[in-house]
């Protein structure tokens, strides 16, 4: 096999890998895709842009340099229309803790908590990027619309999935079977984007 056709996606988060796998292998790209448990000298990437598209291109440049393969990184979060777009880039740490889901989400619905039924919009949002250990790249977006509930329902998801109710849905997110979120997901939805540009870089 050769090297072009591996790549790693700049996760340990397996779920995120057999996802990717998944859309990869719908779409018959003929790749490899490894994650960073093959990888353990490479350390976590400090993510310190200002937008989706800057983080995720921040991963896959440090991953592709460290690993000599092509990389790919993902970055995401829940942009509220009450909040100017907010927490969006600080969705994991908006309460000051990363990864405290539960005070996230009830910041969250505090700050909210006087916004009418109608201006509740929000939308998931993620970038997906790829990079060569050229220093070539691209990346692209994939966005999920809806709109925030008063009360968390469900417990499938996790993050804002609990509260989050996307357009033409009468369910959460966390009400949803995983397969049903993923094929409508900001995530799904941009890795399946990246799907041609994977087949134009790698000719793979």
């Amino acid at each position: 096999m050769s090297a072009v056709s591996r790549v790693v996606l700049a996760t340990r988060n397996e779920g995120k890998i057999v996802e990717l796998r998944r859309i990869l292998a719908d779409a018959d790209q003929k790749t490899e895709l490894v994650g960073l448990e093959e990888f353990p000298e490479i350390g976590e990437v400090a993510e310190t842009g200002l937008t989706f598209a800057e983080n995720a291109l921040l991963k896959a440049h440090a991953v592709a340099s460290a690993s000599g393969l092509p990389a790919i990184a993902d970055d995401s979060g829940l942009c509220v229309d009450a909040l100017n777009g907010m927490p969006g880039v600080f969705s994991a740490r908006w309460s000051g803790s990363h990864g405290d889901d539960a005070a996230n989400l009830r910041l969250l619905l505090a700050q909210v908590a006087d916004v009418h039924e109608g201006r509740r919009g929000a939308h998931f949002a993620c970038a997906a990027a790829i990079a060569l250990p050229s220093g070539e790249e691209r990346v692209v977006e994939g966005t999920l619309a809806g709109s925030i509930i008063r009360d968390p329902r469900g417990s499938n998801g996790f993050g804002y999935d609990p509260v989050f109710v996307p357009e033409g849905e009468s369910r959460t997110t966390a009400e949803m079977s995983p397969g049903h979120k993923d094929a409508i997901s900001h995530r799904g939805r941009a890795f399946r984007a990246l799907v041609p540009v994977m087949r134009q870089l790698l000719g793979a």
